[in-house]
């Protein structure tokens, strides 16, 4: 978790232990009850994740429990809509698309101590001691970061905290921290169960390591290894993840398993600011080990960061994590803050697994999580070989889209240049717009352009991004190629062939984007089917009669607060 780094140093400060079980409680935030917020702002995504007001970054403590019941946390400050001040928003979903705001789940300690990012794990057999006639209780692990009162950053340690209610409230643990440091760059623990051990992957994040514990409760931790200097380095490592998953075949049988390393960079990538790599292996409890030297990135753009997988997931089945769909190079400035008194959001969940991608090898595929909570109607099924699709879905009160396009029959040896498929999103009241394409022929690349969207102006704004997409082995004169994107007011997701690449964009435009044009230019015989759905604002059904989401109100006591007012059946 990175905030005002220009704060932090790498000096050693001398750890001040306190084993403290209270928190410190600013006086402008309210306890007890959820924050009201808007969700009716023109820039405000309506299927996405954001906070109902303030600050929220980096994804944390996510699992789902064994009713189904999504627990996703975040970095947040409710004081202010820049970085600081650092609590745990907190929101539940039966979905994944319709969240219900929580109070705040931790508070900070001390009034000058943080609680950074972490995670959170269900200890269904008691390991930990804390729950002894239950079988739901949750343990959060997290960094608490210590600042000087003359701004210099202090040690970070990593601490626990437990919950009796099935993750609602949480009391820090008496003996904490359970992993000490006297170093200033220590944090983001993820913890998961390996065979017959708890496992937390924390980062050393300059110098540049990720550090393997082991414990046994929880509480008492042992170090075993460290996955050090590989792939893209930026300037720190932060939030590492360590998840097991299925490698599938083309037909999407399951026909192995391996673990997965994510650690996010801040800043240093490609295009400036924060990125997420990964890296493919095996893990034996105390080791991890890369199959190759090669650096993956999970996304070609530039919001997608310290993404987190949800805990509770079987490793036989696809993975689902969720990511923040921002960049520390310019979230600060975005301009929902000031016209509408929120910054961030979430990417869109996505399920995920291990595959062969031609020429490039195993890759992570990403494909957006089962839509069918939010999907509304169709609004377009056509078919056509080169030509032209426009809809103008101004009605579409959500302003949100799903798109998918499929491409059969397309004779690579025919492709010319000029044999694209563009998908781009205009505002005819402005004249703004969002492109996207894929060039068939010479290096294959899709392309997204926000750079004729006006509403945000920063130097770091980096507008124009370009992946390579290898989509045929080449073993076939005939191909095919897909992909799926989401288009939710001011956030876009694309997922290119089968979700082999990815990418998140954010965009501000000074008047909604309601025209949407997909041109195809193919080779006779190529056929191409395009169908575009509206989405359900998932925001709407929780709003009162002012607009505004009170988020759950019930009483912590009351059984009426752990219901949801959407329920679903809980499979990835």
């Amino acid at each position: 978790m990175a905030w005002l780094v220009s704060l932090m140093s790498a000096a050693l400060f001398p750890v001040i232990i306190i084993a403290q079980s209270t928190t410190y409680v600013n006086p402008a935030v309210p306890t007890g009850t959820p924050i009201p917020g808007t969700y009716t702002g023109p820039l405000r995504p309506q299927v996405h994740f954001s906070p109902p007001e303030g600050f929220m970054n980096d994804p944390n403590g996510m699992f789902v429990d064994a009713n189904g019941t999504w627990h996703l946390y975040y970095q947040y400050n409710p004081t202010g809509v820049v970085a600081g001040n650092q609590h745990w928003g907190h929101a539940t979903s039966t979905d994944l698309y319709h969240w219900v705001n929580q109070p705040i789940a931790l508070f900070p300690p001390e009034k000058t101590v943080y609680v950074f990012s972490g995670s959170a794990v269900v200890d269904a057999n008691n390991t930990s001691g804390f729950f002894p006639d239950q079988d739901n209780g949750v343990v959060a692990m997290f960094t608490l970061a210590r600042y000087y009162e003359n701004g210099t950053a202090g040690p970070q340690t990593q601490s626990i905290a437990y919950s009796h209610d099935g993750g609602y409230t949480f009391e820090y643990y008496e003996g904490n921290p359970v992993i000490d440091s006297t170093s200033s760059q220590f944090r983001d623990p993820k913890v998961l169960w390996y065979q017959d051990r708890w496992v937390v992957a924390v980062a050393y994040a300059q110098e540049f390591a990720i550090g393997f514990w082991t414990s046994p409760d929880l509480k008492t931790w042992t170090f075993a290894s460290n996955f050090s200097r590989h792939g893209l380095l930026g300037a720190q490592y932060e939030c590492p993840n360590l998840v097991q998953m299925p490698v599938r075949d083309a037909s999407g049988t399951v026909i192995d398993e391996k673990f997965v390393l994510a650690i996010s960079i801040q800043p240093g990538a490609p295009y400036g600011g924060s990125i997420t790599e990964y890296f493919i292996g095996d893990f034996n409890g105390t080791h991890f080990t890369s199959l190759d030297a090669a650096t993956r990135l999970t996304d070609f753009a530039k919001d997608n960061y310290a993404a987190q997988f949800f805990s509770g997931i079987p490793g036989s089945q696809n993975q689902v994590n969720i990511g923040w769909a921002s960049n520390w190079q310019y979230t600060q400035q975005v301009p929902t803050g000031n016209l509408e008194g929120w910054r961030s959001t979430m990417t869109a969940p996505r399920a995920k697994y291990i595959t062969e991608a031609p020429r490039i090898g195993l890759v992570v595929v990403e494909e957006p999580y089962d839509l069918s909570p939010v999907l509304d109607t169709r609004l377009n099924t056509s078919t056509f070989e080169s030509g032209t699709v426009a809809l103008d879905y101004s009605s579409v009160e959500s302003g949100a889209l799903y798109i998918e396009v499929n491409v059969t029959n397309i004779n690579i040896t025919q492709l010319t240049a000029y044999s694209t498929l563009n998908v781009s999103f205009a505002s005819p009241a402005s004249g703004e717009a969002l492109q996207s394409g894929f060039y068939f022929g010479g290096d294959n690349p899709f392309f997204i352009n926000r750079g004729g969207i006006r509403g945000f102006d920063n130097i770091f704004f980096t507008d124009k991004f370009s992946t390579a997409d290898v989509y045929t082995s080449g073993s076939s004169d005939l191909a095919s190629w897909s992909m799926q994107a989401i288009i939710d007011r001011s956030i876009f997701e694309v997922f290119v062939d089968r979700g082999i690449h990815a990418a998140t964009v954010v965009f501000y435009p000074t008047q909604p984007l309601t025209l949407l044009n997909v041109a195809a230019n193919l080779p006779k015989g190529a056929r191409v089917s395009v169908d575009i759905w509206s989405l359900k604002s998932a925001w709407a059904a929780f709003e009162d009669e002012q607009g505004v989401v009170l988020g759950n109100v019930t009483s912590s006591g009351d059984s009426v607060s752990r219901n949801m007012m959407y329920k679903s059946d809980f499979s990835v």
